[in-house]
């Protein structure tokens, strides 16, 4: 099974990562943590890269390009071969953040997009992906409680990009029946069990 976590940064998408791999670990699964951008040594490589605060003069195109040569080597070195195996692998981000926030955020091509993840996603589609909204309110509230120095690249984006973002997720959550959307204001085990009933849902459903 391949799972993944989508959301606005501060969201609380990552403590809902750890909560389920917990969980699956202690049910005797074999589970693969992956994060994007990175997961492989190229790939965190061109994390710190695109997130560096100090990298303000990268262009939109250089930074799209730069997330799918990271999702490229993740995917051939990291989530093809690891889903052979027949572990459970979760991502903490995949190629729908790419779609939310470079196409939608930043503006670049939709249709172009949908092209990359043909070419470098191919076949490894999540079974099922949640995505953690927040209202963007919220999300200002969490991050003021935060050191704005230790903010990435993105991180530091204006408010208006967060806006289309979100929208971009609600947009992609529409079309996509993988998309699970739950409410993250509601508490961490209320989340969680949610996020449970539907990957418990989905494993009797394979098992038909």
């Amino acid at each position: 099974m391949f799972i993944t976590f989508e959301g606005l940064d501060f969201c609380g998408k990552s403590t809902q990562v750890k909560i389920l791999i917990d969980y699956l670990e202690k049910e005797g699964n074999k589970v693969t943590l992956l994060r994007e951008p990175g997961g492989t040594i190229i790939s965190e490589k061109i994390r710190d890269i695109v997130l560096d605060k100090i990298n303000l003069e990268m262009c939109i195109e250089t930074e799209l390009l730069l997330f799918y040569a990271s999702r490229a080597q993740l995917v051939n070195e990291k989530i093809l071969p690891e889903l052979k195996k027949g572990n459970i692998v979760i991502s903490d981000r995949f190629f729908d953040s790419s779609t939310a926030y470079q196409g939608y955020g930043r503006g670049l091509s939709i249709n172009f997009i949908n092209e990359l993840n043909k070419f470098v996603v191919g076949k490894s589609i999540p079974n099922i992906t949640f995505f953690l909204d927040l209202s963007i309110e919220e999300i200002e509230k969490r991050k003021a409680l935060l050191k704005k120095e230790n903010f990435d690249r993105i991180e530091r984006s204006v408010i208006d990009f967060w806006h289309k973002v979100r929208e971009g997720y609600l947009n992609i959550a529409k079309n996509e029946e993988r998309f699970c959307v739950i409410d993250a204001s509601k508490s961490i085990e209320e989340i969680h069990k949610i996020i449970l009933s539907k990957i418990i849902s989905l494993r009797k459903e394979a098992i038909k």
